[in-house]
C-alpha cells in the first residue's frame, strides 16, 4: 500500500468545520488519508458539538485541538498532499507557503456555530455540515488518485464541491 495522503482542512477559527474535516477524512478513509485541521485565527478550543461528533465517529479526542495554520507551513510539518478551505473567510486570506505545493480547493460551508436559535438548531447545523463534508470526502475516496496528475486532481476537487452544491 502507498503511504497515506495528508489532507489539511482550514477555517478561520479551527473549532468546528475544519475539525469535522479532519475527523471525517481520517475515519472514513480507513488509513488512505490522514486528516489535519488548522485556522488562521484559531479559537483555542474545539466546539463541544464537534467533540461529540468526533467521539461518535470513534476519533481519538486527544488528537483534537484548535491550532494555527502556521504549524503546517514549516519545514518540520507533515507534508500535505491536499489543502481544503471550508469557510469563505479563510479562502480569501493570504495563506502561508505550503511546502511541496499541495493540491488546493475550496469547499465552503456556513459556520454551524452562528445564527442558531437554540441548541437543536445548532445540532442541525453541525449535522448539515458533517453530511456535506462526508459526501465530498466519499467522492474524493472514489477517485483513482494514483492515476491522476496534479491538475486533474485539482479539477476533481473543485468538481466534487460544485456537483454537490447543485443538488
Amino acid at each position: 500500500m502507498m503511504r497515506p495522503y495528508n489532507i489539511l482542512f482550514l477555517c478561520t477559527g479551527n473549532s468546528a468545520r475544519s475539525i469535522l474535516g479532519e475527523v471525517l477524512a481520517t475515519t472514513l478513509s480507513h488509513g488512505r488519508f490522514i486528516g489535519y485541521s488548522a485556522g488562521s485565527q484559531p479559537k483555542k478550543f474545539v466546539h463541544p458539538i464537534a467533540l461529540k461528533l468526533a467521539r461518535e465517529m470513534g476519533y481519538p479526542l486527544e488528537l483534537l485541538r484548535s491550532k494555527t495554520w502556521d504549524e503546517f507551513g514549516s519545514v518540520a510539518a507533515p507534508h500535505m498532499d491536499f489543502i481544503i478551505t471550508l469557510c469563505d473567510s479563510a479562502a480569501g486570506e493570504e495563506c502561508p507557503y505550503w511546502p511541496g505545493h499541495p493540491t488546493t480547493a475550496h469547499w465552503g460551508f456556513m459556520d454551524p456555530t452562528i445564527d442558531a436559535a437554540d441548541e437543536q438548531a445548532m445540532w442541525d447545523a453541525f449535522r448539515k455540515v458533517e453530511f456535506g463534508i462526508r459526501n465530498r470526502i466519499e467522492l474524493l475516496l472514489d477517485l483513482p488518485l494514483d492515476k491522476l496528475d496534479h491538475l486533474q486532481i485539482k479539477d476533481e476537487l473543485h468538481s466534487i464541491h460544485h456537483k454537490l452544491n447543485q443538488q
